[in-house]
């Protein structure tokens, strides 16, 4: 069988985008698939009376800081997006539904919304905005737009926002190998344990 690690993550996220950067390594070098979980972040702090850190605002510009910590170590691009706090449904939407109807497309949409976000201040709760990343992106927007207003794709996003709550995820960067949860982006060495005490 193979490994697996469950990578549950929301666009609106920083620490979610670093995770990002850095899991496909990790289960790569451990021949691990990952299995991803786009949630509604939001949902899920509101069923779990979680709020993101960025409401308290010392810690909110703690956060930043040791984010950017972190983006240096991993060398990997990161950029406080001034439109921060972005409401995510419809980009989120946009993840379910290309996974779902558009797979071969998914890694890509995923990489370009990610950047657009976190690496090049773009402001991705503007509709056309949003339409121009995914063209320059090789996307095609309209398509991916069809798909956010499909109520199969809204009903499966707010599932896997509800099973995650239902399994004890309170945030993004969420992970589960086997039945071990782990949360945050600095938590990838435990991650990468977890896979490593797998079976081969």
């Amino acid at each position: 069988m193979t490994k697996q690690v469950e990578f549950l993550f929301d666009f609106g996220s920083p620490a979610s985008y670093l995770a990002y950067t850095q899991l496909p390594k990790i289960a790569a070098d451990r021949n691990a698939e990952i299995v991803w979980q786009p949630i509604l972040l939001g949902g899920v702090h509101k069923a779990t009376g979680n709020a993101s850190p960025a409401t308290v605002p010392p810690k909110g510009r703690w956060m930043f800081g040791d984010l950017s910590r972190w983006a240096k170590r991993y060398g990997v691009p990161f950029k406080m997006n001034p439109h921060f706090p972005i409401n995510t449904i419809a980009l989120m939407r946009g993840a379910v539904g290309v996974q779902m109807k558009m797979p071969d497309e998914f890694a890509r949409y995923v990489d370009v919304v990610y950047k657009a976000v976190w690496a090049n201040e773009r402001n991705m709760g503007d509709p056309a905005e949003v339409a121009n990343v995914l063209r320059g992106g090789g996307l095609d927007p309209d398509k991916i737009f069809a798909l956010v207003g499909e109520q199969e794709v809204k009903d499966k996003l707010k599932s896997n926002s509800d099973d995650a709550v239902e399994r004890g995820t309170f945030g993004a960067p969420t992970y589960f190998v086997g039945s071990d949860m782990f949360f945050g982006q600095d938590r990838l060495e435990f991650v990468a344990e977890a896979l490593d005490a797998l079976p081969a």
